[in-house]
């Protein structure tokens, strides 16, 4: 398949394509003109680059959990901390929904009299609510622009 072939089956711009493959997540089996060509596997290897960034893992964590030949080879130590970090984000967030909850429909004349909007005050206060950092994902597919930091 060539390069637009993959672009247009994956969502992904071409120029992502080409980034992925500077990073060493995928390559290209050969060239027909100046259009790269890949493997119907690439499909595969796209899918799986997408779901690491989906779990929140970074390109360069992705690029580790293929082998020379493309190959899988995922870690699961590193997965189960993933998942861990994920029901920590849910845990936080259903504190935070449950709060704000009580928060809309509390009887409380005023919110400053009320223990659960306290508490929820005060692990805003303590930082315990806030989003963890967010790594820059590599853009899909926008009105031809360049995917991404980096990409050519």
């Amino acid at each position: 398949m060539d390069i637009g072939e993959v672009a247009k089956k994956s969502g992904l711009s071409a120029s992502a394509l080409r980034y992925y493959e500077e990073k060493g997540l995928i390559a290209s089996v050969g060239r027909v003109g100046l259009r790269r060509t890949f493997a119907p596997v690439v499909m595969h290897q796209l899918s799986l680059i997408a779901l690491g960034q989906a779990a929140g893992f970074s390109l360069d964590e992705v690029a580790g959990m293929f082998s020379a030949d493309g190959r899988a080879t995922i870690d699961r130590k590193a997965l189960q901390g993933k998942a861990d970090e994920i029901d920590a984000t849910i845990a936080r967030l259903q504190a935070l929904s449950n709060g704000l909850r009580h928060a809309a429909v509390c009887p409380a004349t005023n919110h400053s009299e009320c223990p659960t909007f306290q508490r929820l005050l005060r692990a805003a206060g303590a930082g315990k609510l806030k989003p963890p950092l967010k790594k820059a994902p590599v853009a899909r597919k926008t009105a031809g622009k360049a995917a991404g930091k980096g990409a050519r």
